[in-house]
């Protein structure tokens, strides 16, 4: 036991670890850091990540901190996926007979979640829980962290189990495939190009096309090449934000896979974008970024760097295109070539953390 009278894990004896995060993309991201922090204690365990369909791509990407995946069929109560009921005893008989030494559960605050991951049958299990929830050992459970952002939160619990953080940044690996298919997508772009991606997988999310359309033909007369990224469910809206634009633009839209997508915009000169997945893969390869919220809690979602990475938020989204286009040159012209930050400029309207 530890001093505060916490169980002491030992970890030369957790040779397996089950975390679950069975999220979308800028979720997952934001767990790289905490996944860093269990690979970082525990270099020689195997980790497997329990996720979403689409995280078997990230799983593989991310080999370096995770060496497994299992296809998470929903659960009920949980909004993300529709739950497999047939498929969820097998799933179960899978998890337990992994015969994991710990169980993370990373997922969220831990509502519905605990029971599950209590299901995996490991011989820890960790967790958040809030009151009233299911506690499955109230040693390795941690209470939600109800403020602070969400990498914060989630290496709260890592190092409660004694897994020093190993920096809060976000990584995305890269492959010479994925640089590959960048070049061949966008070609050449004299004097650079910004990605503008007016998609998310919450339409309440969206800021309206047409100021998307009005940033990106403000963008062009600052002589860049406008990419429009989004995925192939998104084609109809990156449509009609090309149709409103008077400036040509190159519509990417459901013609790359993640890693290109990650590739397109760690060449760009700047992102536009709301609060969804893309705008942590910015921050991940340390792209400039000009983020929309609609005010879905953005100090908990926001980047770490809000020099290089700008956060507005109005009730609704409203967010004016003016304030959004001054943000975006200012930025081009903080991190051009050198990408040295610099403060606002005076009168420059402010980015802010939350509604």
């Amino acid at each position: 036991m530890t001093s505060d009278g916490r169980l002491m894990l030992d970890a030369g004896r957790l040779a397996r670890v089950v975390v679950l995060r069975a999220l979308k993309l800028g979720d997952l991201l934001c767990a790289v850091p905490a996944l860093r922090a269990i690979r970082g204690a525990l270099p020689h365990a195997e980790v497997v990540l329990v996720g979403l369909p689409w995280a078997r791509e990230f799983a593989g990407r991310f080999a370096h901190l995770v060496d497994g995946f299992r296809e998470f069929p929903g659960w009920p109560g949980l909004p993300e996926v529709e739950p497999r009921l047939d498929r969820i005893p097998g799933f179960l008989a899978e998890m337990q007979a992994g015969r994991f030494d710990l169980a993370v559960q990373l997922h969220g605050s831990g509502r519905f979640v605990n029971e599950l991951v209590a299901l995996f049958g490991a011989r820890h299990t960790a967790g958040f829980y809030r009151p009233g929830d299911h506690v499955p050992d109230p040693a390795l459970f941690l209470p939600w962290p109800e403020r602070g952002k969400e990498v914060s939160r989630l290496l709260a619990l890592t190092e409660f189990l004694g897994f020093p953080a190993r920096g809060e940044h976000l990584e995305f690996p890269l492959h010479d495939a994925d640089r590959a298919a960048a070049r061949r997508l966008v070609g050449p772009q004299p004097g650079g190009y910004a990605c503008v991606h007016p998609g998310a997988s919450v339409p309440e999310r969206r800021w309206p096309a047409g100021r998307f359309a009005a940033v990106a033909d403000a963008l062009a007369g600052e002589g860049l090449g406008i990419v429009l990224t989004g995925t192939a469910a998104e084609e109809g809206l990156t449509r009609t934000v090309a149709a409103a634009t008077a400036a040509p633009a190159l519509d990417l839209t459901g013609k790359t896979d993640l890693g290109a997508t990650a590739a397109v915009i760690a060449g760009a000169r700047l992102l536009v974008c709301n609060d969804t997945g893309v705008s942590h893969v910015a921050a991940a390869v340390g792209t400039p970024s000009v983020v929309i919220s609609t005010g879905d809690n953005p100090a908990r979602w926001a980047p770490a760097d809000a020099d290089r990475h700008r956060v507005l938020c109005e009730p609704g989204g409203l967010v004016p295109a003016a304030d959004v286009t001054a943000h975006a040159r200012a930025l081009l012209d903080s991190f051009a070539e050198t990408r040295t930050p610099r403060p606002h400029p005076e009168g420059l309207p402010c980015a802010r953390p939350a509604c």
